[in-house]
């Protein structure tokens, strides 16, 4: 049985934006992503690959709605953003809360939804939970240095490069370098 380690903070409460709700992911939610993860363009900077099937997504989705590792080490919390205005999904946000205090963020735009400015607000609100709610002392994001969008989108929200690691892996065909950028509680209430 794991060890519950690190504290939950209502894991499925429903975090609210201006534009966005953001929703606890779950099982149910591979059948409406499914399609929009599909893709290709969404993963030219990460080492992902599409979906293999609905059902594959389902599973890891299953498995993510624990809401922790199998060690209990990790918290991870993960939501569905969705349009309030339409219904309509616009992409997922992640982050890893670890037993020291730090916690490592990720997100995804859906193709059609990109350019105004979702990213920004759902990470705003994800930041705020997790130095507020979850009383982290460092958020990480690390980042294809070939990504310049979601390089100018931490940076805007005060987050700063503070390493690049060369040959961070390989993937498609290309060796990819990664920037680590940190934002610390200090800088996100200046924010």
């Amino acid at each position: 049985m794991p060890s519950d380690r690190i504290r939950l903070i209502s894991p499925e409460k429903v975090l609210e934006t201006r534009r966005l709700l953001l929703e606890p992911l779950t099982a149910a939610h591979a059948a409406i992503l499914y399609e929009p993860l599909l893709n290709s363009r969404l993963y030219t900077f990460i080492p992902q690959d599409p979906p293999a099937s609905e059902r594959a997504l389902e599973d890891r989705y299953r498995k993510l709605s624990t809401r922790r590792s199998p060690d209990g080490s990790e918290a991870w919390l993960n939501w569905a953003a969705r349009e309030r205005e339409t219904g309509r999904y616009a992409g997922t946000l992640e982050a890893t809360v670890q037993e020291d205090g730090a916690a490592f963020v990720a997100y995804m735009v859906f193709v059609a939804c990109q350019r105004r400015g979702f990213a920004a607000e759902g990470c705003g609100r994800l930041l705020a939970h997790l130095f507020d709610d979850y009383g982290v002392s460092v958020v990480v994001a690390e980042i294809d240095t070939r990504n310049a969008a979601s390089v100018a989108l931490v940076e805007s929200l005060g987050f700063r490069r503070v390493a690049l690691r060369r040959d961070a892996d390989h993937f498609k065909g290309a060796s990819s370098d990664e920037y680590r950028y940190e934002l610390g509680r200090p800088e996100h209430r200046r924010c």
